[in-house]
């Protein structure tokens, strides 16, 4: 069975505040068992090569072995054979079939075997280390030639003929040893001791140098570079601890045509030097790269070799993100260097293998459940749930929120955990009746009030409701008035809430408790009781309760307080005639003020006035301002009463407007000229009844007054002789303005005399000239058809007869033929119109 490799996360990526276990990992890690173990236990690898299916390990000793993706010995001949060399196995290809490997060793041989058949097996012994050898990736392909290509000091070319057999092209000169080969398509790249080529099988050309700098510490050949390609033009190198990403594009086509130059070139994209050197290089998703890293560093203490590391990148043009970083635990680290080490990988599996002497670890990306396993156990179950909501998995929704519902509450942070529980439950009466007893147990069933479902579709057992509001009356009476207002009652035992009310009622919460079972007897509909509380705790909600429940029955004898609470509602509600005026007014007897409030807008109301005699004293005694337009406007009060009233409060105006409705003008002008001392009024007064006698007693008034004379003579004209008044002025007389009222009275009096005469005039000319129209009218012809009956008989006016007969036509349009009148020489009244009269005049 396979083990897990013990990591850790080292990384604090895009945030400095975050910790090494706040990172979320992006690999996971297996280390190899089963049979490796067998073989690792006396040998040390080398070199590895993976293929989707097997992988392939060489060794110290020379040897090969197969084993499948677990670290089972897979039984091929290459298991079976021998030591395939006498010294290390340097590099292994495979194919892209996996049917052929080519293996290199510094016993200078290049050994090429198949899997299934010897048909095409190799053996080269060039004399030379072979560090080396890469065989076609379409190595099996019919015509492919099998080609292969190794490198000594040359990059040579190996391809089988028909007749010649084996045939060797060299592709290029080698500035020293060729350490690395990676074949892809038309293109392979290569590293020599100074650094990197790219040669174009199909122009048979090279696309160019990639010089490496020498590392400050060693040299250049002291380390190995690591070449993949990512993708059929994409080039990845990892060599001491720099890393260039290159492409291979196409040239402009004239360029290539006029240069001479080759189609393709190589373009370096992103270029970064690294905190550690570089053991293999790999690529992951897009701008990312997977780096076995080998610390510059040693151990402080022992002086040896730190835990190699893996990072994943994220490259720019010339820098990098580190994405995490993973400590490797393998075994034997602390003897190893750089070269040990090795990364292979499965590019379209994700899947990337780690190899050291004696250990190989396999990392994979994590999944959708091992992302979700790993932000559980570090508490990130938003995210996690995220995951899940995106990708599904083995995790459910609901399995992960009751975990971090659990930690919530763990951690006390009960809102949340409220909010949660709404987020995810909705409408699943089954989980929030299930999750909801996790709130009783830290008696924070307050929090999650405010979310629990109470609507039709999701209506929980009411027991969960009562323990809410149990909660609530304990802890926090506020609360539980503010639920009891809101919640629907259907959503609990109204008669269980109310007994649990009683049993815990204090005196503290008094007005609070009271309001809530007022609210818990109207669910009840024990309306007798909620009314009572209402008005004993003075609350305004009082009037809708009765309104809502047509209570107007029940508040009969309660009419003053209601008043006493709000008089305007109250006074509004008691005008819907739900309640007779006459037992309004009956219980408002002993409070004369609310009396007339009512009194007051009902009459504004309504249409009658049977409460207008007991309006007059209340007007004058609360508001004397209103009290003249009522009785002007009221004919249903008795006007002796309401005179002593006014007579009693010394309201003049009121006085005088009642005298005048009672007849008694000129005593009403003796209050207006005494008491109001409003000669304008008086005047006015005077002007509106036309009465002489009035006159004399206001000309009589203003005698020994110069100043009322003085208004006199300023309104006087065209209501009496202006001589009345002048007369009356004594000889001697100082009256200021005199002169100019005399002037204006006279002026006023010549032009009130003009427009008499002028309307004589027109009503004379007019007169005569209807007159003479009717003349004119009357002695026109009048126009007699068939149409027209006589007035007597009723037969048509024109009849054929021998004897011929007049017609007797008068100005009223009746007529008649002349045998028909009784009095034939009596034609100056019409008998029709003469009839008419007569019955109208006997008429009583």
């Amino acid at each position: 069975m396979s083990d897990h490799c013990e990591i850790s996360n080292r990384s604090e990526t895009y945030a400095d505040n975050l910790t090494e276990d706040d990172v979320e990992p992006k690999l996971k890690y297996v280390r190899l068992s089963n049979d490796i173990k067998n073989i690792l236990s006396e040998e040390a690898i080398s070199c590895i090569a993976v293929h989707p299916r097997f992988l392939c390990l060489g060794t110290h000793w020379g040897r090969i072995h197969m084993l499948d993706h677990q670290g089972n010995c897979v039984h091929t001949v290459i298991n079976r054979k021998e030591n395939t060399h006498i010294l290390s196995v340097n590099k292994i290809s495979v194919d892209s079939r996996g049917e052929q490997i080519a293996t290199c060793s510094d016993d200078g041989k290049v050994i090429i075997s198949g899997l299934y058949t010897d048909e095409n097996n190799q053996v080269l012994s060039t004399g030379k280390i072979i560090k080396a050898v890469e065989l076609d990736p379409n190595h099996n392909r019919s015509g492919s030639g099998k080609r292969f290509i190794i490198g000594d000091n040359k990059l040579v070319l190996y391809e089988k003929t028909f007749l010649k057999g084996l045939k060797s092209t060299i592709l290029s000169d080698s500035e020293g040893q060729v350490t690395a080969i990676k074949w892809n398509g038309q293109f392979v790249a290569w590293a020599s001791s100074l650094g990197i080529h790219v040669y174009d099988l199909n122009e048979k050309c090279s696309l160019g140098f990639i010089q490496w700098e020498e590392p400050k510490d060693g040299k250049l050949t002291d380390y190995r570079c690591n070449l993949n390609w990512s993708n059929a033009t994409t080039l990845l190198i990892g060599w001491v601890d720099t890393v260039r990403i290159c492409v291979i594009r196409k040239r402009n086509a004239i360029e290539v045509s006029t240069r001479n130059l080759p189609a393709h070139i190589v373009d370096p994209m992103s270029t970064f030097q690294t905190d550690f050197f570089i053991c293999g290089i790999a690529p992951l998703e897009t701008n990312q790269l997977v780096v076995l890293g080998y610390a510059k560093e040693r151990d402080s203490e022992t002086n040896k070799a730190l835990r190699p590391i893996l990072c994943v990148l994220q490259y720019n043009a010339s820098d990098y993100i580190e994405i995490c970083t993973d400590s490797l635990s393998m075994r034997g680290y602390e003897e190893y260097k750089c070269d040990d080490y090795h990364l292979d990988c499965l590019i379209d599996e994700n899947q990337y293998f780690i190899v050291s002497p004696k250990d190989v670890v396999v990392a994979n990306l994590y999944e959708t459940d091992d992302r979700v396993q790993w932000l559980i156990e570090h508490g990130k179950f938003e995210q996690a749930m995220d995951v899940i909501a995106t990708h599904g998995g083995k995790y459910s929704l609901i399995t992960v929120a009751r975990l971090y519902l659990d930690h919530l509450l763990s951690l006390q942070q009960f809102d949340e955990a409220a909010r949660l529980c709404q987020r995810v439950f909705g409408t699943d009466k089954q989980l929030w009746e299930e999750e909801v007893y996790k709130f009783v147990k830290v008696k924070q069933l307050r929090s999650v009030s405010s979310y629990i479902p109470i609507t039709d579709a999701c209506k929980l057992n009411p027991h969960v409701y009562e323990m809410v509001l149990y909660e609530y009356l304990q802890l926090d009476p506020t609360g539980f008035l503010q639920l009891v207002k809101e919640w629907p009652p259907r959503l609990y035992n109204t008669k269980a809430v109310i007994n649990a009310v009683n049993d815990h009622f204090n005196k503290k919460d008094a007005n609070i408790l009271l309001e809530a079972l007022a609210i818990l007897y109207t669910h009840e509909k024990e309306f007798d009781r909620a009314l009572t509380m209402y008005l004993k705790l003075q609350h305004k909600d009082v009037f809708e309760l009765i309104t809502t429940y047509n209570l107007y029955g029940m508040v009969k004898n309660c009419i003053v307080q209601l008043i006493e609470l709000d008089r305007e509602r109250a006074i509004a509600m008691l005008l819907k005639d739900h309640i007779p005026a006459e037992d309004v007014v009956r219980e408002l007897e002993q409070c004369e003020q609310y009396l007339y409030r009512f009194l007051d807008a009902y009459d504004k109301v309504k249409s009658n006035e049977k409460f207008h005699w007991r309006l007059v004293n209340l007007y004058a005694r609360y508001e004397p301002e209103k009290l003249l337009s009522f009785l002007k406007r009221s004919n249903s009060y008795p006007i002796q009463e309401a005179y002593d009233i006014c007579q009693g409060l010394k309201f003049y105006p009121e006085m005088v407007y009642l005298l005048d409705k009672m007849g008694s003008t000129r005593e009403a002008l003796t209050i207006i000229m005494h008491n109001l001392q409003d000669v304008p009024m008086a005047i006015d007064f005077c002007k509106e009844h036309d009465d002489m006698d009035l006159w004399n007693d206001l000309i009589n008034e203003s005698v020994d007054k110069p100043h009322v004379m003085t208004k006199l003579l300023n309104s006087i004209a065209g209501f009496i002789n202006p001589e009345l008044l002048v007369d009356k002025i004594k000889s001697g007389q100082d009256i200021e303005g005199l002169k100019e009222s005399v002037i204006k009275m006279l002026c006023g009096y010549s032009l009130q005399v003009s427009i008499q005469e002028g309307c004589n005039q027109i009503l004379g000319a007019d007169y005569f000239d209807m007159h003479e129209r009717l003349v004119r009218v009357q002695q026109g012809a009048l126009y007699v058809t068939t149409d027209h009956v006589c007035g007597v008989c009723r037969r048509d006016i024109i009849v054929k007869d021998s004897m011929k007969a007049d017609i007797v036509m008068f100005n009223c349009r009746h007529y008649f033929h002349e045998p028909c009148l009784l009095d034939k020489y009596n034609l100056d009244i019409c008998i029709v119109c003469n009839t008419k009269k007569m019955g109208s005049a006997g008429t009583f």
